[in-house]
């Protein structure tokens, strides 16, 4: 479940890790505990597959502490994948970008019926 997205979040917090505390092989401790969380949460999301984007979701499901450790990764590693890992990056946002639209016209549909 979510394989792609949990791809990515590794993909990102190794970025992080390695410019941000300087490690190499392994993340540091603290990357490894929000890589760990991030893929318990990811394990978790009601939306399953068809999850949308943590900043479009209406559910929250990280915790204020972790979520703002996640948008710092987010922010400095988001631009560095574009030239580290190119083809993932698109495919990535090509994805990320048709769930939204999709998760947008499910919610606009169910809205209307209500």
């Amino acid at each position: 479940m979510n394989a792609g997205e949990k791809k990515v979040v590794a993909t990102m917090i190794a970025i992080y890790c390695r410019s941000a505390h300087g490690t190499k092989a392994t993340l540091c401790e603290d990357c490894n505990e929000l890589l760990t969380y991030a893929h318990q949460r990811l394990e978790h999301c009601l939306y399953g597959e068809e999850k949308p984007t943590c900043a479009s979701c209406p559910v929250h499901c990280y915790k204020p502490a972790m979520r703002q450790k996640i948008k710092e990764v987010m922010r400095m590693a988001g631009p560095r994948m574009l030239f580290l890992h190119p083809i993932e990056t698109v495919k990535h946002f090509h994805k990320e970008r048709q769930r939204d639209r999709h998760f947008a016209t499910k919610t606009k549909a169910t809205q209307k019926t209500e």
